[in-house]
């Protein structure tokens, strides 16, 4: 089995490839938020129970990646990542065929539970080559490639919804997946260290996430990172709903502000990567952590007095996410740089942390409707506080911190 070697950076091709992997997760959600109203209809189902099928993909998320990275720390990183595609196939056109809304969120499961394997995968690779500020600068260029989905994803749903139904997202959607399990078996070098292969035991599996679990600033960067991308997944959830059918916003226009807040990420990302070498991977997560508590509780009162209009909450949402461009590749990578040896474990146990928060708020936001943008706005608030909450308790380190590499 051929081994990459640890170095502090990723040749451009790698981060392509891997960008595109880790996109499917935004394009398998993003793609078929302007067809909720069209599905709706055609299956005869409230929005409340459309909803739902984000929660089940979720759970799928949530589940296989506490499977995944165990499997990749013993086996390696690619047969995990043929498993995973070949199921992610499948599922998307199991979604194509659905004459309901309960057939449609089983196979969003299994959709879920497929594509997971990209996100555990792709961050265990980054670890393979590069930990501290290396890591952060590289999960920001990841962003850089992977972003681009969901600027692009509402608007091609939408374009194949009016052009063909609602139906051919899904079969876009397996398309991809094909190409990118063909690409990786060509493309992509196994990197998982042959030397430091973690024994398939089950005590072994739960010895590992038990150390994680009791390793407090671990547990502090990933609630951290968890916290804050669970408010934007109450934005994915909740945003179609409040745009379209509160504020009128149409379908075919709804991909535009969701492209705005895409492109804030992405902008995010690429000053961080900046940043980080000058000052620091803590320093920087420190300074941005503030941003989505202040934007999300702004919003929730804002939403609460009943004065809300459609450009302010749209600056709230970009201050929200935008600023998920420094938080996230930051928190990951101070999560993930003591665990080199274990990076599947690891990846896995943050992927499971975030997406079974994903899964409270998407279940949250399709049970509480008001007809106002209040649940949501809350939500995105209670998730930003305690996002702040996690990394000031439980990341402090009684001497300066300055992440390097370390």
């Amino acid at each position: 089995m051929t081994s990459v070697s640890n170095s502090s950076s990723l040749p451009l091709k790698t981060i392509v490839l891997l960008g595109a992997l880790i996109a499917l997760g935004p394009l398998s959600i993003d793609m078929y938020l302007p067809a909720f109203p069209a599905i709706t209809q055609e299956l005869g189902a409230g929005g409340g129970a459309l909803q739902l099928t984000l929660a089940t993909y979720f759970i799928g998320l949530a589940m296989g990646q506490f499977f995944y990275g165990p499997i990749s720390d013993r086996f390696g990183r690619k047969p995990p990542l043929y498993f995973g595609l070949t199921l992610f196939v499948v599922a998307a056109l199991g979604c194509a065929l659905s004459s309901s809304v309960t057939a449609l969120a089983a196979w969003r499961f299994l959709q879920g539970i497929g594509g997971c394997a990209c996100m555990v995968i792709t961050m265990a690779v980054i670890r393979d080559h590069a930990s501290g500020t290396a890591a952060a600068r590289a999960f920001s260029r990841l962003i850089l490639v992977m972003g681009i989905a969901p600027i692009v994803a509402p608007l091609l749903g939408g374009w194949l919804l009016t052009a063909f139904g609602w139906r051919w997202i899904f079969v876009v959607l397996a398309a991809a997946g094909l190409v990118c399990l063909v690409t990786i078996h060509f493309r992509l070098r196994e990197s998982r260290d042959p030397v430091h292969v973690v024994p398939l035991r089950l005590m072994t599996v739960l010895r590992n996430y038990g150390g994680l679990f009791r390793d407090r600033r671990f547990i502090g960067y990933a609630l951290t990172g968890s916290s804050a991308v669970a408010g934007m997944f109450a934005y994915i959830a909740g945003s179609p709903f409040v745009l379209i059918e509160i504020y009128g916003v149409a379908p075919q226009n709804f991909g535009w502000f969701f492209g705005m807040n895409a492109a804030g990420f992405i902008i995010g990302s690429q000053i961080n990567a900046r940043l980080v070498t000058r000052h620091g991977t803590a320093p920087v997560l420190q300074q941005s952590v503030r941003v989505p508590a202040i934007a999300g509780l702004s919003l929730a009162a804002l939403a609460f007095s009943g004065w809300l209009p459609l450009p302010m909450l749209a600056c709230g949402f970009f201050a929200y996410v935008g600023s998920l461009g420094f938080l996230n590749p930051n928190s990951m990578a101070l999560a993930l740089s003591r665990y080199g040896h274990r990076a599947g474990t690891a990846s896995a146990f943050m992927g499971t942390m975030q997406f079974t928060f994903a899964t409270i708020v998407g279940a949250v936001m399709s049970l509480w409707h008001d007809g106002t943008a209040w649940p949501l706005a809350c939500v995105m608030g209670i998730c930003g506080l305690v996002a702040l909450t996690a990394e000031r308790l439980l990341t402090a380190s009684p001497v300066p911190l300055r992440t390097d590499g370390a």
